[in-house]
């Protein structure tokens, strides 16, 4: 794991064991699916991204190929962070694996970079008060979505790689040059 994510505090243990206890409750109640690999994707799983705002790269594995490695998710959850405020929460682990399957369907020999990961409330709310569009009940506040490019890539290549695996949202936004995921329910804008 190689991060470039400097000095930013770590809320780990205490997060972690907050999530754990929260997929027990989940479990117990039969809601929560544990966090398995995809059959169609066997073996390790890495993601590199480079943050357009920040500058900062992070190249990480956070499937080891059997399961998800808490300590690269947290500093996966780190990365992505509002860069505006600072806040993180946890990343929804089916982004990540929509990343991966995406970088694989484009055979990309580059990072991904990352427009937007996680926004909080506060910097929702500023941005839709100042026009940009963003969903006042948006996958972002969530950890649910990512707005990406991956160098090399056509946007509409990456687009329909994304389309393609019928898992979330995807949206299309050629003049921002950058393409959303999400993990919510299949639709198309």
């Amino acid at each position: 794991m190689d991060s470039a994510d400097q000095g930013v505090p770590q809320q780990g243990g205490h997060r972690r064991r907050r999530f754990l206890a929260s997929l027990g409750v989940l479990a117990i109640a039969g809601v929560a699916k544990p966090a398995r690999a995809t059959p169609s994707e066997p073996g390790p799983r890495e993601l590199r991204f480079e943050h357009t705002h920040t500058g900062e790269k992070l190249r990480v594995c956070y499937f080891d190929g059997r399961a998800y490695e808490p300590e690269a998710l947290a500093t996966i959850d780190r990365y992505l962070r509002d860069f505006r405020t600072g806040e993180s929460c946890a990343i929804d682990v089916a982004l990540l694996d929509q990343l991966f399957r995406v970088h694989r369907l484009t055979e990309a020999a580059t990072a991904f970079q990352v427009i937007s990961g996680y926004r909080s409330p506060k910097t929702n709310r500023q941005l839709r008060a100042d026009g940009h569009g963003v969903a006042s009940n948006s996958m972002h506040l969530l950890g649910r979505a990512i707005d990406i490019r991956l160098p090399g890539v056509e946007l509409t290549q990456l687009r329909e790689a994304a389309r393609s695996m019928l898992a979330g949202g995807v949206g299309y936004y050629a003049a921002s040059d950058f393409v959303h995921l999400d993990t919510g329910r299949v639709r198309y804008w």
